[in-house]
Order: C-alpha cells, then sequence, then structure tokens
C-alpha cells in the first residue's frame, strides 16, 4: 500500500449513527448488532458528539430510567473528526498527541463520511515486520484487573470503570476456569435488557485464549483477527497468568512518530518494495529505515549487521563495528556485575532491557534505552542477538532540569530552602553518628525592604548576588550557603570543633557584609543580623534547630540588628507551651478535637468537581485553632501521626460516603498519608478496614503521597502501592518537584497523578503579575512530564484567575486552591456541588 495514502481510500463509509434523542437502549442495541464499538450522533448531516463502549460502563444497570435517557445526554463532545485528505502518516501523529482509538471522517464541508480507527492505520500501513521483532512481553504496559467470579456485577462494572481498562479477567477456580469481562459484555447486557445478572462470572467469556510471553507480536494480532476478539491472556513458561493483552496494547507499542517518519523512506523505497514482498527483504527495510539503532550479533558476540541510526547515534560505520564486539561502545560506567546480570537475565528470560550508557567515536558518553533479544534456532540453541536501542540524552536532560530549576534559587545560583533541608538532614545525620558539632546560621538583610522600595528590585537584585557571593567567599569548602527566599539566607557548617567556630564566622560574614555595594552608581550600606543553633545542643532535628537559629535571629535584631546572636533556651518563650501542647494532642483524638475541612478539585475541562481533599484541624479547647504546620511535625515527633492518619482517613471515607447516600454527584475523596505513617503502619490494611467499616467503594478514595515516601525502600513501596492500586484505590504524588524526583521511580510506580507543589504555582507570577520565565517553565514541564507518562496534573494552590488560566493553557486537568473555594466543613460542601466553579478562569 503507498505510504501517501490518504485517510479517505481507508475508511469505513459505513458509519453506525443515530439521532441525538435515541434513547440509549436503543444505542446500545445497535452497537450489539453491528459489533461496533462506537455509535456517532449525527443531527443535520454534522457529527456532534460520541458513545463508546467505554461509556457504557457508566450507565446505572439498576436504574429503569437510565435506559430511556437520551443518547445525547451521555455522549462525548465535541467529537474528534479528521479530515479524509490527511495521509496516514499525519493521521498516525494525531491518535497519538489526541489519545483516542476513533476518528471521525469527514469532508471539506464537514460532513459525516466514515470512520477510521487506529487499527485501520496501522493494518493498512505495513508495520507487520516491525511486530516480527516484537515479543508478547513487551506489550504488556499496564497492570492486570483481576475480578472474582462471585463478584456483584455492578461493582464489577465499578472496578473496570474506575481502572480506566477494557477487560478484566474474571477469576476461576483455577487457571482452566480464568474467564474475562470486557466493556462489550456490558454494552450487550444493556441491549439485551433481559435481567441484570447477579455476579460478573455470569457474563464472562470462558475459556480465556492464552498465548505465551515470548510469542511474537504479529503472532498474536493474527489470532486476535483470526478469532474476532480484542483480548488474549498472557502466561508464562509455567502456564502461570501474567497479564492482559489486547490489539490497542500491541499498537501501543507502535511509535505512531516512527510511521510517520517511515513514512519519507517507504515513499523513497516504494518501487523497490513493488518488485519484492518477500518478509525478509521488507524487515530489512523497515530496520534500514529505522529510527531506533539495530545492532545484529552471533552466538559468540561478534556484530553481524548495524543500521544507519546506529551509525547516526554511535559515529561508527558498519565497516568499522562489523566482526568485532560491542565493548567497543563500553563507557566504563558500568562494573562487571552489571554486565554479568545482563546476560544472566538474557539466559534466564531470552531478552534484557534497560538504561545504559555507551560511547560514541567521538568519546562522548550518553545514555541509551536498550532492548536485547535472543534469537534461537530450530534446535533452541542461540543463534544472534538483536540489539535495539535510542538515544535518551534529552530526557535525562529533562529530568536534570527539574532537579536544577527546583533545588536552586535562580537569581543568585545558590541552593534554595528544599536543596538545604536535605543537606541539613544529612549533616544532622553524620553528626549524630560521628559524636561531631555542627551548627547552622539564619542570615537576614537589615532594612533590606528600603532598597527595593527606592531604587526598584533590579537593584535588590544585584545586591542579593552580591551578597550571595560575598557569603560563599566567607565560608569553608563544604559549608553550603543557601537563599530561603527575599532577603533571607542561611549558612550550614557540617563539622565544627568548638562554638567559637560558628562565632567566628559570623563575625567574618558580619565584617563582609557591611562593606560598600556599588550598583548602578550608588554606594549602598547593607548590614546583617545572625542566629546561630548548634547540633546537639540547641537541637537535635531539623525544624528543632531551625527554629531556634531563627528564635536566635530575631533576638539579634531585638538588641539593634549587624549583630550575630547563639541561642539559649531562654529565647524559646514558647517551650512551655509545646510541652502544654504535647500532652494535649496525645488525647485530642480520643476527646473529638479533630475535625476535618474540604477543599474542592475542579476538572479544568468542564469546570466542576472532581474531587475533594481532606485537610485536618485541630481545636484545641484553650489554644483556639492550631495550625497543622506545628502539630503535625510535633505529631510525627511524639509518635502519634499513624493514630491521627487513621481517624483522618476513617472520617474522610465516612462523609464521602454521606454524600453519595444524599444523592449528590459521586466524587473521589484524597487523603494525605505522611512519610512517617507510611513506614509505621501497614496501610493497606489500614485503608480496608476504613472502607469497610464506612461503605465507601474503594474507587472513591485517593492517597496523596509525598515523593519522600517514595524514594526510601522503592521495592518495599512499590509491592503496597501495587496492593492498593489492586484494591481500586487511587495514588497521586503530592508536592512533586519539592523532592529528589527520578524519572526512574515514576516508571515503577502505580500511580495516578502528580501535584504541582502550590510554591510552583506561586511563582508562574511576579509581583507585578508578569509571567516569569523560570516560574512557568517548571510548572510546564512538570504538566508535560506527567501527561507524557499518561498520569493526570493537578496543581494546588491556585488563587488568582491568571493562575488558573495559564494552567488551563498548559492543559493541567485538575486545580484545588482559594480561586475556587477554601476549606469547609462538609456540610458546606454541598452547595459545590453540581455547579461550575471556574467562571473566570474560563472566560
Amino acid at each position: 500500500m503507498p505510504p501517501d495514502q490518504l485517510v479517505e481510500r481507508i475508511l469505513r463509509r459505513e458509519l453506525l449513527s443515530c439521532a441525538p434523542d435515541t434513547p440509549i437502549l436503543e444505542a446500545a442495541t445497535i452497537m450489539a448488532e453491528k459489533r461496533c464499538s462506537s455509535i456517532v450522533i449525527v443531527a443535520d448531516g454534522r457529527p456532534m458528539g460520541i458513545w463508546t463502549e467505554r461509556d457504557a460502563l457508566a450507565v446505572d444497570l439498576g436504574s429503569p430510567d437510565a435506559f430511556t435517557k437520551p443518547i445525547a445526554s451521555v455522549m462525548s463532545t465535541p467529537i474528534k473528526t479528521i479530515s479524509g485528505t490527511t495521509t496516514l502518516g499525519d493521521a498516525g501523529m494525531r491518535f497519538q498527541l489526541e489519545g483516542v482509538r476513533h476518528f471521525v471522517v469527514v469532508d471539506d464541508a464537514g460532513v459525516a463520511i466514515g470512520i477510521v480507527s487506529q487499527s485501520d492505520v496501522i493494518l493498512r500501513h505495513g508495520v507487520e515486520h516491525f511486530l516480527v521483532l516484537r515479543t508478547v512481553r513487551s506489550a504488556i504496559n499496564r497492570p492486570m484487573v483481576t475480578i472474582p467470579a462471585d463478584t456483584d456485577l455492578r461493582n464489577a462494572i465499578a472496578q473496570l470503570r474506575s481502572a480506566r481498562t477494557d477487560a478484566a479477567v474474571v477469576l476461576g477456580a483455577d487457571s482452566d476456569s480464568h474467564g474475562i469481562v470486557t466493556e462489550r459484555d456490558v454494552l450487550r447486557l444493556i441491549a439485551g435488557r433481559k435481567g441484570i445478572p447477579a455476579t460478573v462470572g455470569s457474563i464472562a467469556s470462558r475459556p480465556l485464549i492464552s498465548v505465551r510471553h515470548d510469542d511474537s507480536l504479529l503472532g498474536t494480532r493474527n489470532l486476535l483477527e483470526e478469532k474476532g476478539i480484542r483480548h488474549v491472556g498472557v502466561v508464562d513458561d509455567a502456564g502461570q497468568l501474567l497479564g492482559l493483552l489486547s490489539f490497542s496494547d500491541i499498537l501501543s507499542t507502535l511509535q505512531y512518530e516512527y510511521v510517520h517518519r517511515l513514512d519519507e523512506a517507504l515513499r523513497e523505497r516504494d518501487e523497490a518494495l513493488l518488485r519484492s514482498r518477500k518478509d525478509l527483504n521488507l524487515a530489512h527495510k523497515v530496520i534500514e529505515a529505522s529510527l531506533d539503532g539495530i545492532m545484529i550479533l552471533d552466538s559468540h558476540n561478534r556484530v553481524e549487521f548495524v543500521n544507519p541510526a546506529f551509525t547516526h547515534m554511535t559515529g561508527y560505520a558498519p565497516e568499522e563495528i562489523i566482526g568485532k564486539t560491542p565493548s567497543i561502545l563500553k563507557s566504563g560506567r558500568h562494573d562487571d556485575a552489571f554486565y554479568t546480570h545482563m546476560y544472566q537475565t538474557l539466559d534466564k528470560q531470552d531478552y534484557w532491557q534497560g538504561e545504559i550508557w555507551n560511547r560514541r567515536k567521538n568519546g562522548e558518553i550518553y545514555p541509551e534505552w536498550l532492548t536485547i533479544n535472543v534469537i534461537r534456532d530450530e534446535d533452541g540453541s542461540v543463534s544472534q542477538y538483536a540489539a535495539i536501542f535510542s538515544d535518551i540524552t534529552e530526557r535525562k536532560k529533562t529530568e536534570e532540569r527539574i532537579k536544577n530549576l527546583a533545588y536552586f534559587d535562580v537569581l543568585t545560583g545558590l541552593p534554595n530552602r528544599r536543596l538545604f533541608l536535605d543537606r541539613l538532614q544529612l549533616a544532622i545525620a553524620n553528626a549524630h553518628r560521628h559524636g561531631h558539632l555542627m551548627a547552622i546560621m539564619f542570615l537576614d538583610l537589615d532594612l533590606f525592604k528600603r532598597i527595593n522600595d527606592s531604587l526598584g528590585h533590579g537593584v535588590g537584585d544585584q545586591v542579593l548576588v552580591e551578597t550571595a557571593a560575598r557569603l560563599s567567599h566567607s565560608v569553608r569548602e563544604g559549608d553550603t550557603v543557601a537563599r530561603l527566599g527575599g532577603d533571607e539566607f542561611t549558612i550550614l557548617l557540617p563539622e565544627i570543633e568548638h562554638l567559637e567556630d560558628a562565632a567566628k564566622l559570623a563575625e567574618r560574614v558580619i565584617g563582609q557584609v557591611k562593606q560598600p555595594f556599588i550598583i548602578d552608581d550608588h554606594e549602598l550600606y547593607i548590614t546583617t543580623s545572625i542566629g546561630i543553633g548548634v547540633y546537639p545542643e540547641d537541637g537535635e532535628t531539623v525544624e528543632t534547630l531551625i527554629k531556634n537559629a531563627d528564635t536566635a535571629m530575631y533576638r539579634a535584631k531585638d538588641l539593634g540588628r549587624n549583630s550575630y546572636q547563639m541561642y539559649t533556651p531562654a529565647m524559646n518563650a514558647r517551650s512551655f507551651e509545646r510541652l502544654t501542647m504535647e500532652a494535649s494532642l496525645r488525647h485530642a483524638v480520643t476527646r473529638g478535637e479533630f475535625k476535618l475541612v474540604y477543599q474542592v478539585k475542579v476538572d479544568m475541562d468542564t469546570g466542576r468537581m472532581s474531587g475533594v481533599e481532606a485537610l485536618v484541624r485541630w481545636n484545641h479547647p484553650e489554644m483556639g485553632l492550631v495550625s497543622p504546620a506545628v502539630f503535625i511535625p510535633l505529631a510525627e515527633d511524639m509518635g502519634v501521626i499513624s493514630d491521627i492518619g487513621e481517624w483522618v482517613l476513617r472520617e474522610a471515607c465516612k462523609q464521602c460516603k454521606h454524600w453519595h447516600d444524599l444523592g449528590l454527584p459521586p466524587v473521589r475523596i484524597a487523603v494525605n498519608v505522611s512519610a512517617l505513617q507510611f513506614r509505621e503502619t501497614k496501610v493497606p490494611d489500614v485503608v480496608a478496614r476504613a472502607l469497610r467499616d464506612t461503605g465507601l467503594p474503594p474507587h472513591f478514595l485517593e492517597l496523596e503521597l509525598t515523593e519522600t515516601v517514595l524514594m526510601q525502600r522503592v521495592d518495599e513501596v512499590v509491592v503496597v502501592l501495587k496492593e492498593l492500586r489492586a484494591m481500586g484505590v487511587r495514588i497521586s504524588i503530592d508536592d512533586f518537584g519539592t523532592g529528589y524526583s527520578s524519572l526512574s521511580y515514576l516508571k515503577r510506580m502505580p500511580i495516578d497523578a502528580l501535584k504541582v507543589d502550590r510554591s510552583f504555582v506561586n511563582d508562574i507570577f511576579d509581583e507585578e503579575d508578569k509571567v516569569t520565565e523560570e516560574g512557568a517553565e517548571i510548572v510546564s514541564t512538570i504538566i508535560s512530564l506527567a501527561h507524557n507518562l499518561k498520569l493526570k496534573a493537578i496543581a494546588e494552590g491556585v488563587e488568582t484567575p491568571a493562575q488558573a488560566a495559564f494552567l488551563q493553557s498548559k492543559g493541567c486537568d485538575e486545580v484545588q486552591g482559594f480561586l475556587i473555594s477554601r476549606p469547609v466543613s462538609g456540610e458546606d460542601l454541598i452547595s459545590l456541588f453540581d455547579r461550575d466553579l471556574l467562571p473566570e478562569a474560563q472566560e
């Protein structure tokens, strides 16, 4: 088929359609009879919406009225359309970018003339030989959903919808009795309307047709077509079920960018392809045109073949590498154990996949994503190895850019608060381990605001830059100077011998800062006030040391500025108050002093409520409302955070179930889980108890975890998160970017969403409401990263219409913050249901 083929030549002109007032039951019946996965709603000859098998999962099977609703009331709109004159390469790119399975094809007048699917493009585009090189295992890219056969049917459908999947395995007594339930089964159930079976096992298709994990994708695709099915099970060598594979999974392995670029190569080789259609020749042409580097090795690990992309990426021409071993590409970054593990994996599994650093011919070391497949002959002996790799330099640069933007102050280049806190935590641990002293200094420039007010922020920024340079030149190698924000700086001394060492440095810094600043012909004089906290005398935790050093700094200001003060216990007038608060906090749960308030999350596409975050408040009988920033760290220090966290989880689930019982539109409830609570308790057990006791369906619960949780004991965390996901609970990462973000853990963790931290949202605009390049870039990068990983992007701390409009323009999925609503009680939140909550942001 010519590569410049147009969509209008391959579309299916039998467009399944109906009128807007068609009842859901009638539309479902039409789809079931035609074995079609979607129906287009057409008015006056123009498509206005679409209803699919996935939408059928949202029909309330227990409600008689649900079947008689007009299809227009539940259709998806606006409909995705494509011109019939679009090339197949461009159509492939649009499928990838817009994340849909069907396009309605329209003519120049906008009238619907047919429909085209991903399957139509791929099946008619000559990529079968690409599938020969891929195994079934390589296409399993999402967790398998399993449902016991005795599960209530409505609950099973809810699990399908929550997992955003089109099929689930229905578990039988043994592997031979497993079945499958799909979106199409639900559609047929609606169309038949002969009564709703009690369990999902009643409608499951059996037996579950399966293939081996090492079968080729081409053979599996042909099996799907031959059987007229859309899913098969995947089993390992022992016959154990590994997952489900669908036609969509196979298609997702074909990079549409590759197909688009392949158009050019195939167009140039069209005459050669017409002369020969032999499989081996076609495979050779595909490999030649591949954007991935391909290297074929013999059984003795000598190079037999490389493609042009290999030469482009490594710099080695075929004659320079053929006959040699790939050790010529080694970067030296990996030890022998790394390669030993690689070949052991190849021996056991016949494939290896992972990130590796190699060296180009010019000596440049670069990262690549490498897949190696073992090719065996008829007697099972290794005949060849096929290595396919892509250059991931840009992805690694993006990862590094996120880190730099998140951990260093843009103006001065110094570490920011986040990096300072991380280094302080490490310094405390090291001082504790080796029994030496360490100190921190808090610095504030005296009367700095007068410079900004009188000479402008430009001059003020130059003063800050020069101050940062003077501080950096004053400290020793190994010390850290950081800017916390504004005119506040800190200095970390990870090891000192005597208290006098910190005092001497403070005197030196004061002397450096008070030297005149020459800025734009202005001679300026600045002084600084310094507070010093020493470990372990003035505190043994990050929070305590910071608080005490900050207290000492304000004492220095009170005593006339341009001086330093060592912390003394007498400075902390709140010591007794803390002791009182500790005693009260131990009994706050049993005394009913905690309450929950709720902050709305809004869907940026609809402006309607999409979820709610539960926030805990402590109403002390004498001190009144105590800030969570005060009592949460205190609760963690005291070891009572897990009890509070379990109470919050239970109350939040109870409130969400209450809203559902009132008949309000169902929403998810989000609950924060602290790092300490995650370590101390078996979170899946706590969650299961809360859901069981309150009756809240699992898919309406979302747990928000910080990156600190995810980065500690990664293998154990993955197991826990998979257990939670198997229950149906959603997982999101809170305050994303404020920890040491790593794209590698994002790929391993079964998560659903990234939350953009409020500090990043606040930095989008400066004090003059102008977009800041650095702040906007961080937010845009995180949103793009989330979408590339097929995760939701949620922004918190949105307070202005301008912020909301910016986030909406960048494709952010959900927002929350004071612009929408301040945290309110469960009863007050009722008035916010089913309302447009973003009128200004949507103008």
